[in-house]
């Protein structure tokens, strides 16, 4: 996969907003990476919050939804890992701004 489609699935991942915290998934350091194989079939490797984020299924949900709007993804798997877990420095300065986190 080249650079372009990378940052062309990372900017449709910007339009996924947590829902608790009302920030995008890319700017709170939750995609760990994407990839998308020669047959359209996109992979996101991506963590939650917390392991007891009730809001998991619905951003699994919005995932899919906003890769599906980019004419090469045919289908999406988003892979929820716990390692590295997730924590606030992970988030972008955009983030922590918005968020008023230091």
């Amino acid at each position: 996969m080249d650079k372009m489609m990378e940052e062309s699935m990372m900017g449709a991942l910007e339009n996924v907003i947590d829902p608790e915290l009302g920030i995008d998934i890319v700017n709170l350091g939750l995609v760990y990476g994407v990839h998308l194989d020669e047959d359209g079939n996109a992979g996101v490797e991506m963590t939650l919050t917390s392991m007891g984020c009730p809001m998991g299924p619905q951003i699994v949900d919005q995932v899919k939804q906003a890769l599906a709007e980019l004419p090469e993804v045919q289908d999406t798997d988003v892979n929820i890992v716990w390692n590295p877990p997730w924590h606030k420095d992970m988030m972008t300065r955009y983030a922590k701004i918005a968020l008023g986190v230091s």
